[in-house]
């Protein structure tokens, strides 16, 4: 039976000020080098935004030779 992924999340804050093209690379850094992808972006009236990144809990079996 296949079951569901399971994933681990991150919160990541990112305080107003911060140029778009700064978050831009802050993310794309988490996503290469961490293997995270986006999962939620909440933009907040002051500009700051929350962001939740999530990647795959790969869990390893054990051998079986």
């Amino acid at each position: 039976m296949d079951e569901m992924p399971e994933y681990e999340f991150r919160d990541v804050y990112v305080p107003r000020g911060v140029s778009r093209k700064a978050a831009t690379q802050l993310l794309t850094y988490h996503a290469e080098y961490g293997h995270w992808e986006l999962d939620r972006l909440r933009l907040h009236p002051d500009g700051s935004r929350r962001v939740r990144l999530r990647r795959r809990i790969i869990r390893q079996l054990c051998a079986t030779w």
